[in-house]
């Protein structure tokens, strides 16, 4: 009876230690973090999300002035509740997307002063121009050239190009092409591989470590990519080429400031190339609060460089516990089930049993619907 007795309270002791220990992490998963880490870095760690929806551009007609007027942004909110509920290719509707309120800017862009990307410079212009020339060549034999139809601008009706099987000029990383002969054509979201280096739309996940730091993106449907900042070291050979290119961090007071290089072709932001530079600075304002500021500069795509600013907010430390790992591969059906379809729709053809599928156009509603 004894020996019962104590085997009772053990467990008491041990439920009771377990409860206050659970009851302490809640109170620091919900308390606000310290102001500085262990090692003296200031503490930027948690989930931080910009809240508002700014255009990344300023409109021609606004020129200088930094911020909306109330009747703005009360426009720009209308025009989200005015979104057509069902897209026209019935993948998504409203039910499944979100929006954010407009935010006090005018733009992302606050340099050059009148919020606007610099101008291309030549080679990047012809580059557009080649890609704008291929994308229209597989559109020849569609209704959308047919019918002079925007996405046709430029274009001509005509028989399908002798060069509709060429290898693609560029890599495909802008959206789907008018072909589906194999992942390359579609879009990255397609394939899984949202997201670029700066994301400016997603959340951020902040986690700091004393000599480099993690920075976790969401990029929406199970996308997402994670980067690594070190705070040592140096930029690898310029031969050495990565999807988020490599980050360098230092602390410059109160700021952190990450250089990136070396990213990868294949995986531009707003149509930069690999030799695309990064220098971002994150500023903790107040304790819900950073500031964060990203100039892009890219000598071969703008004439100068230019400047990104956010005011990001601080998300529930709750939401911290758990990292939801990007998942959009497993279970990613679409990919193939697109390719499929374009395979059947081609022995459909070679058997009489449908039209060419040279003249189906992802532009077309009537396209779209085909059975």
């Amino acid at each position: 009876m004894r020996r019962r007795l104590l085997e009772l309270l053990s467990v008491a002791t041990v439920l009771t230690t377990v409860t206050v220990l659970l009851g302490l992490a809640a109170v620091s998963v919900r308390g606000q973090a310290p102001s500085a880490t262990t090692w003296g870095h200031p503490n930027m760690e948690g989930i931080w999300l910009d809240i508002y929806a700014t255009p990344l551009e300023r409109a021609p007609e606004i020129g200088e002035r930094v911020f909306a007027t109330a009747e703005e942004r009360a426009a720009r909110n209308q025009a989200q509740l005015d979104r057509p509920p069902v897209l026209v290719s019935g993948a998504y509707n409203s039910v499944y997307t979100s929006a954010k309120p407009a935010g006090p800017r005018t733009s992302l862009v606050v340099d050059p002063p009148n919020g606007r990307i610099p101008a291309l410079t030549p080679g990047a212009q012809r580059r557009n121009e080649v890609e704008r020339e291929w994308r229209l060549m597989l559109l020849r034999n569609t209704e959308t050239c047919r019918t002079n139809a925007a996405a046709c601008a430029g274009g001509e009706h005509g028989p399908v190009s002798p060069r509709r099987f060429d290898t693609t000029p560029y890599y495909n990383t802008v959206g789907r092409m008018n072909r589906h002969d194999g992942p390359e054509d579609q879009s990255l979201g397609d394939r899984c591989m949202s997201g670029r280096t700066p994301d400016l739309n997603g959340f951020r996940r902040i986690v700091q470590g004393e000599a480099s730091i993690a920075i976790g993106y969401d990029t929406g449907q199970g996308q997402g990519f994670q980067r690594v900042v070190y705070l040592s070291g140096s930029h690898p050979p310029s031969q050495i080429r990565l999807r988020h290119g490599d980050a360098r961090g230092h602390w410059e007071g109160e700021t952190l400031v990450i250089e990136t290089t070396n990213f990868s072709p294949k995986f531009p932001f707003q149509g930069s190339s690999e030799n695309r530079r990064l220098v971002e600075r994150y500023t903790r304002v107040d304790e819900e609060t950073l500031d964060y500021a990203v100039t892009i500069e890219d000598p071969t795509v703008w004439t100068a460089p230019w400047t990104v600013r956010q005011e990001l907010t601080r998300q529930r430390d709750e939401q911290n516990r758990i990292y939801y790992e990007p998942r959009c591969h497993e279970g990613n059906y679409g990919l193939p089930a697109l390719l499929v379809g374009a395979r059947l729709d081609e022995q459909a053809f070679a058997e009489g049993r449908g039209p060419d599928p040279f003249s189906f156009s992802i532009f077309d509603a009537a396209a779209l619907q085909r059975p």
